[in-house]
């Protein structure tokens, strides 16, 4: 239940920030562009050490069972 309120909040988080909001950037209309590669490379690298975390601590989890 935990992973489940992480995951939602990210997401969350996530889609807020992606949205990006023209009213309160005080651009007046303006075009702008944004540069998403540094926080789609935080997220990535951030899904990266999650997985070899959890694949760490399986094979931990399934070696302790061998024994």
């Amino acid at each position: 239940m935990k992973n489940k309120s992480i995951v939602a909040v990210a997401a969350l988080v996530g889609a807020l920030c992606l949205q990006g909001s023209p009213a309160l950037a005080g651009n007046h209309g303006k075009p702008t562009s944004a540069p998403f590669d540094g926080g789609i490379s935080l997220l990535v690298a951030g899904g990266v050490a999650y997985g070899l975390k959890k694949a760490r601590d399986a094979r931990q989890k399934r070696e302790s069972h061998l024994s």
